[in-house]
């Protein structure tokens, strides 16, 4: 979490700037470590069926992360003009907003670990109808507004490729489980939805 307070140290961006963006990060990131504490499945429902794959995907992040501030930091490759910045923020913002909205929308079923629980309900509805994952749909779209807002394209490929390829490691196994445990009923809702982008992908 340091990199982000580092953005305060930064002679490119204005005082009253900075503590915009240092505020929307901790927030962000304090919303995602407090899904991970207290989302959690009991130990009686796990069923060794995440594979490590939350771990990996905090290793993946905070690297990425990192990196791409540091890469910001180092080589210029601006994305547009500053104020651009003010739109990563925003996506960052929204992102948060959608995925807390579809945290709450999933209720007691949604865990950060992947588990299947007692009288587990495979949910079709909202934005279930359109994506399978739209949890990491939203949590994407902060990383690429994490991405916009350091205001560099390399800093905006690696946030971006780290965040998809953490999330499509732990779809394949979210969705194997699922196969196993609904078996057909699950297998027809694929055919019907996309992974993580409405209409695309």
């Amino acid at each position: 979490m340091i990199f982000f307070f580092q953005t305060l140290c930064c002679p490119y961006t204005p005082f009253p700037m900075a503590w915009l963006f240092i505020t929307i990060y901790f927030f962000w990131i304090i919303s995602e470590i407090s899904l991970s504490l207290f989302r959690r499945s009991e130990k009686s429902d796990n069923k060794k069926t995440d594979k490590g794959s939350l771990g990996l995907i905090w290793v993946i992040i905070i690297i990425a992360n990192s990196l791409a501030y540091n890469v910001s930091e180092s080589i210029n490759l601006p994305i547009s003009t500053d104020p651009i910045r003010y739109i990563g923020i925003a996506l960052i913002v929204i992102g948060m907003i959608l995925r807390l909205t579809v945290v709450a929308s999933l209720g007691k079923f949604f865990t950060v670990n992947v588990t299947i629980l007692k009288d587990h309900v495979l949910k079709q509805d909202g934005f279930y109808k359109y994506v399978r994952h739209p949890s990491y749909s939203a949590s994407l779209l902060s990383f690429v507004g994490y991405g916009v807002s350091l205001n560099n394209w390399i800093s905006l490929v690696i946030v971006t490729g780290a965040a998809l390829t953490a999330f499509l490691i732990r779809i394949r196994i979210e969705e194997k489980t699922l196969t196993d445990h609904f078996g057909y009923k699950y297998v027809e809702y694929k055919k019907r939805t996309k992974r993580l982008i409405p209409f695309v992908y």
